[in-house]
């Protein structure tokens, strides 16, 4: 598969700002398109800043990358896998939750010893609305 061009740095946090008034409050939950671009793009960022296929980061149903360095998953199920839902990942990914709060909070599941991506959160920056 060949690899996918860089994330512009802008787009990422102009479809981050979109919506961030359901971060701020899950009451405004907006269209699913602008969910599944925040979410792509903001993982697209992930698998650019720490690249690799060690990790699978997934967040149903609207993407998974593969990232940081490590032994590659070739087949079946990755041994270092995190999953979670759009909204925790978007809130992770703009640094409004920290990895432990998500964990302790049942928020994601994250098996496997090189799972943790904390280090690389957060990615983006967006004010609060």
């Amino acid at each position: 598969m060949p690899k996918r061009g860089a994330v512009d740095p802008g787009e990422v946090r102009e479809a981050v700002t979109a919506v961030r008034e359901w971060l701020d409050d899950a009451q405004h939950r907006p269209a699913r398109p602008e969910m599944a671009k925040a979410v792509r793009l903001s993982l697209r960022t992930l698998e650019q800043v720490a690249p690799g296929n060690t990790v699978e980061v997934r967040v149903p149903p609207f993407a998974a990358v593969q990232c940081v360095e490590g032994p590659r998953h070739t087949r079946g199920t990755p041994p270092n896998v995190v999953e979670t839902d759009a909204r925790t990942w978007l809130l992770l990914a703009t640094g409004r939750l920290t990895w432990s709060e998500a964990v302790a909070d049942g928020l994601l599941t994250a098996s496997g010893s090189r799972s943790d991506v904390s280090r690389w959160l957060p990615i983006v920056r967006v004010e609060s609305s």
